[in-house]
């Protein structure tokens, strides 16, 4: 079969891509084997691939390719995430376009023009994901929307709420008012921001007197009910039981008391707004205060703003704060940095709203939940994370799990009544009805008395139960699918969802399966570019992943990727890593290419060359082998990957090909032949779950195999015991070889031309590597001598002495100079370390490590002087 001399990574990564699925590699059944099992974290069904997504799923491929070949029944699930505010935002945007506005739609009508966006759009990112190489069982692909996992979530929130977990309540809520739906807490970023201290003038009812407050949301001065100022705060003693008037409304408020109030922050008085800040809220709840909201759900006034109805809030805050100066109201204005909470999804301003919502008690499920992590039922990798996850968890509040949107799972309750309490909670309607008659003990309720809750439920809500319900277990917790694959084994995630979705999963794990959901936590960290920055659309530094596939090929890429990007640590990612998987690619078919032209001869007899490099090569592969083992077992897939790279480019391909290749235009004896195979098929092994694709042509294009013979389903090679001193000599060896080859390239003597060697052996060095010396040196003679060589070149390796006679047109007057040179220079440097070192104060004064790199500079120096002083004594 004739080999292309060009690696065709696009045309072999269609032609292995196909093959494997036509195949059903990728697919796993219920069977005796051990499972491994891996889900996807769901990428939003909005979403294409990302610099991020890349890694992390590359990541799960090398796992799961690793999983197969060491026989585990091998299933690593794909699925997407509805995501319900980033999907209705789509959805809307583009009604919009249209002409059509979304209120004017009923649900039904709405979610039919998300399910044919869906249809349309959601997915472009699995199928992206094949580009790259994922072996996902795609036959298991998974949506948080398809009927059975809906299913689940609802049968999960009726059973919370029976187990008194789930509660409706009338609480302060984050409110995003882009998406015009709540938010949870971990959905809220705070930043910190420049912005304005304003100091707003009350008069004090029936006085000529003001009071003053400080506040940085002069817009909310109408929803104002009270004027609070510390009991203690004897500045104010003459306010109490007064009223204040508030600006521009004239309404009239109470001043009350509380010791809540800084009597250290602004003024000391206190603007009370219990609709727009939690701690008012806590105040009006204490001091039974009235509530007023003055925002729209679009944080545009309403009727409560007066003139300012229908305007932005912050449109407001500029025009008001413009009143409040022409009217006298407004004392001055300070610069002031504060915390402003945004929306995790839309980038939005956060606002505090009081609304009735749906909330999922977390304290109790997180008990479990914590002791699987901080015990060993869990582990995080890296560690660092321990500290934050267990944080989070013991400060864990309620779940805001109710959103204002139609895209998602619909509440199942059921309202029946005019009350906020008059409601049931059922999987379906019918069942819904049968619970509102026995409640209202009114047989003649009938369907179209009842009405569902419109609010859907937070996306994270169907993706907490992901490693459940993508095999049925929250619907059927018996089937054999549940049993065997779960609980999963490895999960690879980002750090910034660990409490979104990991903690959310572990809890669920506990509550509905009794045991934990993975074994592992695998926490990558963000690529970031060559200056430490985020990689992201709007900063136009995330390169197009799919472009760098087209150009570095996706071994090229997966290996550029997994070159730097250590667990939990972020990847500096740059282009030039690619371009370096790229040339390991190149590197690796070259090699091959080189093994399948040479012609093999079964007369002739393998020499001692080949078999000692043979046997050489083997003990480095099991000591790199058990290297591997311990990185893959620690989750350092970096480290796996750089000792693979290491033992194929540097031993496999730099070393023991040279050392077993045959001479010019003779042929390879056949023994050896065989074995340069065999090893070239265990690299391929390690090789293929980071370069799946090179691995596949070059093993398929060694012989003809069935597909019971693919690489992807090979057997991973065994650990065996290995003779570690043969590695040590031939570590030595290398040395020498090094140190000829400098001599020949110094003194331009071409390797065409025969040398002879000599070595003093004072260390006593092995003489098994020397058939090798002699070939890979091209020497013609290889003598031990007990004494030194006179006119010969030298070199030393550790304490051994080695003599190269001078051969050729060698100008040894010139070479006597370049030494002296050399030996001058040597001799000063050591003088300078010497001065250093003799020095007594730097000796006591300096860190032990310091003086210990300078005493090694004096005893390298004094080696090489003896070695210089040698080789002019030699040169005559």
């Amino acid at each position: 079969m004739a080999i292309a001399s060009q690696y065709n990574a696009k045309k072999v990564e269609d032609k292995w891509y196909d093959y494997w699925m036509k195949n059903n590699y990728f697919h796993s059944e219920v069977d005796e084997r051990e499972p491994y099992t891996i889900v996807i974290p769901p990428p939003n069904v909005t979403g294409v691939l990302h610099m991020g997504h890349m890694l992390n799923n590359t990541i799960q491929d090398v796992l799961v390719r690793r999983a197969r070949l060491k026989g585990y029944n091998a299933c690593w699930v794909p699925g997407t995430d509805h995501a319900s505010i980033a999907t209705e935002a789509k959805v809307v945007a583009k009604l919009k376009e249209e002409g059509i506005d979304k209120n004017d739609l009923s649900r039904e009508e709405f979610l039919q023009h998300a399910w044919d966006w869906t249809h349309k759009h959601g997915g472009i990112i699995l199928q992206q994901l094949k580009h790259l190489g994922a072996s996902c069982d795609w036959e298991r692909t998974k949506f948080t929307m398809d009927d059975d996992m809906s299913a689940s979530v609802i049968k999960v929130f009726v059973d919370l709420y029976d187990k008194g977990l789930i509660y409706r309540g009338y609480r302060m809520v984050n409110w995003d008012p882009q998406a015009k739906t709540t938010l949870s807490d971990e959905e809220v970023n705070y930043e910190e921001r420049n912005g304005k201290l304003f100091y707003l003038k009350y008069k004090v009812e029936g006085s000529d007197d003001y009071l003053t407050v400080a506040t940085t949301r002069p817009e909310t001065i109408l929803g104002d009910t009270a004027i609070c100022i510390n009991p203690n705060d004897e500045r104010f003693a003459h306010l109490r039981g007064k009223k204040a008037i508030v600006p521009i409304c004239n309404r009239s408020i109470p001043i009350i008391e509380d010791e809540y109030v800084d009597m250290e922050f602004g003024t000391g008085c206190l603007k009370v707004t219990p609709a727009h800040d939690e701690n008012d809220k806590n105040l009006g709840e204490k001091h039974q205060l009235d509530v007023i909201d003055i925002l729209n759900d679009d944080a545009t006034l309403n009727s409560y703003g007066l003139h300012y109805e229908g305007k932005d809030r912050f449109v407001v805050r500029a025009e008001i704060v413009e009143e409040l100066e022409l009217s006298g109201n407004l004392s001055k204005v300070e610069d002031h940095v504060n915390k402003v909470g945004t929306s995790e999804r839309t980038g939005a301003v956060i606002e505090p709203k009081l609304s009735d919502q749906w909330f999922l008690k977390m304290k109790e499920m997180a008990e479990p939940a914590i002791k699987a992590v901080v015990g060993d039922d869990i582990n995080l990798v890296p560690e660092k994370f321990l500290n934050t996850y267990r944080h989070w968890m013991e400060n864990v509040r309620d779940w805001n799990i109710s959103r204002q949107l139609w895209w998602g799972q619909q509440i199942p309750a059921y309202f029946y009544g005019n009350g906020k309490e008059d409601f049931v909670v059922a999987e379906t309607a019918e069942l819904a009805l049968e619970k509102a008659r026995k409640v209202t003990q009114n047989e003649s309720l009938q369907a179209e008395d009842l009405t569902q809750d419109k609010d859907a439920l937070d996306t994270w809500f169907s993706s907490w139960l992901w490693p459940m319900s993508v095999f049925n277990g929250i619907l059927e917790p018996e089937n054999k699918e549940i049993q065997y694959y779960y609980p999963t084994n490895d999960l690879v995630t980002a750090p910034e969802i660990l409490f979104f979705w990991v903690a959310r999963m572990i809890m669920a794990g506990y509550e509905y399966r009794g045991e934990k959901p993975f074994k592992n936590v695998y926490l990558t960290g963000i690529v970031r570019d060559k200056q430490r920055r985020k990689m992201s659309k709007s900063l136009g530094n995330s390169p197009d992943p799919l472009g760098l596939i087209e150009q570095y090929g996706a071994d090229g890429v997966r290996v550029g990727m997994l070159l730097s990007s250590p667990a939990g640590n972020d990847l500096m990612f740059d282009e030039d890593l690619c371009k370096q998987g790229s040339a390991f690619t190149n590197k690796i078919w070259n090699a091959f290419r080189l093994v399948k032209g040479w012609e093999i001869s079964e007369e002739t007899e393998q020499p001692e060359t080949a078999k000692k490099a043979i046997e050489w090569y083997k003990a480095k592969f099991q000591l790199s082998l058990r290297e591997i083992e311990d990185h893959y077992s620690k989750y350092r897939i970096s480290d796996a990957l750089m000792s693979t790279y290491k033992l194929i480019w540097d031993d496999y391909c730099s070393w023991f090909l040279e050392m077993v290749k045959p001479g010019y235009g003779d042929p390879i004896d056949a023994v050896t032949y065989s074995q340069v195979i065999e090893i070239l098929e265990d690299n391929l092994k390690i090789l293929h779950p980071f370069m799946p694709f090179v691995s596949e042509e070059i093993w398929q294009t060694i012989t003809e195999r069935s597909p019971e013979e693919a690489l992807i389903i090979a057997k991973w090679p065994a650990q065996t015991s290995f003779d570690e001193t043969i590695i040590k000599e031939f570590a030595h060896a290398s040395e020498v070889i090094a140190g000829v080859r400098k001599i020949r390239k110094d003194k331009n003597i071409a390797f065409k031309n025969q040398i002879e060697l000599m070595v003093m052996n004072n260390e006593n060095t092995s003489s098994s590597f020397d058939s090798v010396i002699s070939k890979m040196g091209n020497i013609s003679s290889y003598n031990y001598v007990t004494e030194a060589t006179e006119g010969a070149l030298s070199f030393r390796v550790r304490s051994n002495e080695y003599y190269i006679p001078i051969v050729g047109a060698i100008d040894v007057d010139a070479e006597k100079a370049k030494i002296q040179e050399e030996l001058s220079y040597t001799e000063g440097f050591l003088k300078s370390v010497d001065k250093k070192l003799s020095n007594k104060r730097f000796v006591d004064n300096a860190p032990e490590k310091v003086v210990a790199i300078e005493k090694a500079k004096k005893a390298d120096a004094e080696a090489k002087i003896e070695a210089l002083k040698a080789s002019l004594k030699n040169l005559g």
